[in-house]
């Protein structure tokens, strides 16, 4: 029984959502593993629009179990809006179908504060983050100072790790000239909602290892895209996480044995929302047409998403470093009417030709994207069901994609519906 791991291969806003949920439909536990409600799904079901920032994809569906798991930041106030407003759209949520892992880090308002100080700063770099408090909750995980769900199961400690916690934070906010916070004002903001999130709380590793040994089938769903990796993306322009697949494992206390399928989300050409480097981006009509066309605004932050044409070299080395098995191609309609469409195949870089994105920042800037040209495609590709109903530059276009980056299309998504999709591949029958 093969368990599945969704990651998108880019930067995020691939497309995960429609995926995620077609594939939940035949899973039995949906597991979140790493990012916070930075991120953002979109899903339609049945003509109704469904966002998620922070729940598993799978909570929508009946008869399937969400599952946060540790390797995620967990803001408990967001938590509990988001399973407002599902309930508001007629999908319950309750600890039957939702469990948290107790160890996972909580996002407080300190962290959300801080995150906003330091994008409004004029002397620091501006990574454009959604001032969530993502980046300083993790950064108080790996500081062994964070204050997890299961500590507010014990009021009699809560108030000692509240005020370690406030050492750190308060001279912090000190230097940059702001008040201090009180340990009552953050006792205060972590009681009012436990009895709301407490109820959730399990012991996940061994959750999902039943679930396993039971045979479930089990769906890793990621958020962000790998090149926004804390290690292996476009360094300082990253998220806070690992959002490469080997992050499901350690994300959520299976063992690596456990995945079987990894699944990359690509979108047909390349998007981008806040700061860093982006090889192929069109500043121009096409971007334009690309942004027009494909709706590239963020679901969580509303943002304009930069637009540019596809870059092979990236989502190469993605599916070198998540150990892709197959990908999930995603918006191919955007690119209907195209008289030519441009892909990515190279960088030249100080004279010098490479294959790779280097992880130098400065030379991730000063990269020039080397292009193919490939003819475009006047017929439409939105809605087709089958290969016979793709026009034939469209095939081609998606069979050299194939070639570039070494791994296969499994799934080709035409529109937002979820039945518009033409599979070649079930990830969960591998």
């Amino acid at each position: 029984m093969a368990n599945v791991v969704v990651v998108g291969s880019q930067w995020g806003d691939e497309g995960k959502g429609k995926i995620v949920d077609w594939l939940s439909e035949q899973a039995d536990v949906v597991v979140r593993f790493q990012g916070g409600h930075n991120a953002g799904h979109t899903l339609v079901i049945d003509g109704v629009s469904y966002k998620l920032s922070l729940l598993p994809s799978g909570c929508v569906r009946p008869g399937k179990l969400g599952v946060i798991g540790n390797g995620v930041v967990l803001d408990p106030h967001a938590l509990v809006s988001e399973i407002a407003r599902l309930g508001a759209q007629g999908v319950t949520i309750t600890p039957e179908n939702l469990r948290i892992a107790e160890n996972v880090p909580l996002i407080l308002s300190l962290h959300r504060e801080l995150d906003a100080l330091r994008e409004a700063s004029t002397t620091s770099t501006k990574i454009g983050t959604t001032k969530r408090g993502i980046g300083p909750a993790y950064e108080d995980k790996v500081g062994r100072r964070a204050i997890r769900l299961m500590d507010l199961a014990n009021n009699e400690t809560l108030r000692d790790k509240i005020g370690r916690l406030l050492v750190h934070h308060n001279a912090l906010r000190a230097g940059l000239g702001e008040p201090l916070i009180s340990a009552d004002a953050i006792y205060e903001e972590l009681t009012s909602v436990a009895d709301q999130v407490l109820p959730y709380m399990d012991i996940v590793w061994k959750l999902l290892d039943d679930a396993r040994r039971d045979g479930k089938r089990i769906l890793f769903e990621g958020a962000q895209g790998a090149l926004l990796d804390i290690d292996h993306g476009t360094y300082p322009f990253v998220t806070s996480s690992n959002t490469v697949a080997g992050q499901a494992s350690s994300g959520s206390g299976v063992g690596p044995n456990a995945l079987n399928y990894v699944l990359g989300i690509t979108k047909a050409y390349t998007t981008r929302v806040g700061e860093g480097p982006f090889p192929t981006e069109q500043m121009n009509e096409v971007g334009q047409f690309l942004g027009e066309r494909g709706h590239e605004f963020g679901t969580v932050t509303g943002r304009q998403r930069r637009c540019g044409w596809f870059d092979a070299v990236l989502v190469r080395q993605t599916v070198r470093t998540s150990g892709i098995t197959g990908l999930a191609l995603t918006k191919l309609d955007v690119l209907d009417g195209l008289k030519e469409i441009k892909i990515c195949v190279g960088y030249m870089l100080d004279g010098k030709e490479i294959d790779y994105l280097p992880a130098s920042q400065g030379a991730q800037a000063r990269v020039e994207p080397i292009y193919e040209t490939l003819p475009g495609w006047e017929e439409t590709t939105a809605g087709a069901r089958s290969w016979a109903e793709l026009p034939a530059q469209a095939v081609k276009y998606v069979r050299h994609v194939e070639e570039l980056i070494g791994a296969p299309v499994a799934l080709l998504s035409t529109s937002p519906e979820r039945d518009d999709t033409i599979l070649v591949q079930n990830p969960f029958q591998d």
